[in-house]
């Protein structure tokens, strides 16, 4: 399609035969810059929605470290040297925030995990049942651990045998029952793609979905200084085809910094070898300047990041940090830790992509596989017959990935 021309003025068919006699002025510019500012004054208005989960095990400072990325009172942490119990089982929990800046409003959410990483045998996460005589049939209660996480209610009754579980459940002897940890995380990021789902498919739709879907997934590491678990390698695995993944070295400060860059290369060593694609995919750069500031990331990914709330008075200046026996670790200081390119990563440079590829790709690639399996049968324009998706389907991977590309054609187009 060829770009529309200007009409030419009427002065622009005349030439003057005389050369000294100055052309005609073109008229003004039409204005389509002012489109920019449109959509500043409309996003302005509406604000921004950012949805973003950490996991990790207990104690590398997850809520510490989000508090530091926002710099407020997101989730309040634990006062030093007060022992919290461990969760015997993992139960997810969201708090949501409104942040203002020079008149930008963010509205975030932030999904934290305790409990995942915590019990001598991460394999398997222990489902807590109830016996209950009816009639002398046994029956067992067991929760319904992708709704109870949120709504905190039991919704399954199920007898001992003939129980519909997710294809990853055991049934143990004695009647116990185990799932994989990382069920209930990949259950709940997936019953947030449902919703969505389910709200894009009416007829009669909102002006504006609640968008809940988790658009970046922070993977606390913890600074064993060897390489990646078994449970990390088994979890980023499937992880990675479900949302965007940034993982990081927690509490590098326990590091030196021989240890600290030996254990990143052994981690990035882990990753190639199980083809565990993180955040930024090299595979989604649109162009040469993504291409060079995506792989500048991915040199330093994970970032050995250090946490803290607290500010220190520091040659007459007050900064973010922790204060040790031997100083004080400036969290903002490149020369101590790598949390500035987290920030600017999840903040300042990256927090649209990671919007973009959550729609354009992950949710994609669910919806796509929810309405294959539908067995859609349209009655009309518009119309799709969509079941309630089971928790085995909010748990299985992913098949197939779909690229961003083929969702941009459009645009190109003008």
């Amino acid at each position: 399609m060829e770009p529309l021309r200007r009409s030419s003025s009427p002065c622009s068919s005349w030439r003057p035969s005389n050369p000294s006699t100055p052309p005609c002025e073109m008229p003004g510019p039409v204005g389509v810059e002012a489109v920019l500012e449109q959509l500043k004054i409309k996003a302005m208005k509406m604000g921004f929605e950012f949805n973003i989960m950490v996991v990790g095990q207990s104690g590398l400072g997850k809520s510490t470290m989000v508090n530091t990325l926002f710099k407020s009172k997101v989730w309040k942490s634990n006062p030093p040297g007060l022992e919290v119990p461990t969760p015997q089982t993992l139960q997810l929990r969201s708090v949501t925030h409104v942040i203002e800046e020079k008149g930008v409003k963010l509205k975030l959410t932030v999904t934290d995990t305790p409990g995942f990483g915590d019990q001598i045998n991460n394999d398997k996460w222990w489902v807590l049942e109830e016996v209950e005589e009816s009639n002398g049939v046994t029956q067992r209660s067991l929760a319904n651990w992708d709704n109870s996480l949120s709504q905190g209610r039991t919704t399954q009754r199920m007898q001992r045998r003939g129980m519909g579980l997710p294809k990853h459940s055991t049934l143990l002897r004695g009647g116990s029952i185990s799932r994989p940890s990382w069920d209930p995380i990949l259950g709940y990021i997936n019953e947030q793609y449902e919703r969505y789902l389910q709200e894009e498919i009416l007829i009669t739709r909102q002006r504006h979905i609640p968008d809940t879907r988790v658009h970046c997934c922070v993977y606390f590491v913890p600074p064993t200084g060897h390489c990646l678990r078994p449970l990390d390698i088994e979890f980023l695995q499937r992880l990675c085809q479900t949302v965007n993944v940034v993982p990081v070295i927690a509490r590098a400060d326990s590091l030196t910094m021989e240890e600290r860059e030996a254990f990143r290369r052994r981690i990035q060593q882990n990753l190639r070898t199980h083809c565990i694609e993180v955040y930024p995919q090299k595979c989604l750069d649109e162009d040469i300047n993504d291409k060079i500031l995506n792989s500048k990331l991915r040199d330093r990914i994970p970032f050995a990041v250090v946490g803290a709330d607290r500010e220190h008075l520091v040659n007459g200046r007050c900064v973010l940090g922790r204060k040790t026996k031997w100083g004080i670790i400036e969290v903002e200081n490149m020369a101590h830790c790598e949390f500035p390119l987290l920030r600017d990563l999840l903040i300042r440079s990256h927090l649209q992509d990671l919007k973009d590829i959550t729609h354009n790709v992950h949710y994609e690639n669910y919806r796509i596989i929810r309405l294959n399996e539908s067995h859609l049968l349209p009655r009309g324009p518009g119309w799709v017959n969509l079941a309630p998706a089971s928790p085995g389907q909010l748990t299985s991977p992913r098949p197939f990935k779909v690229c961003r590309g083929a969702h941009d054609n459009s645009e190109d187009e003008f």
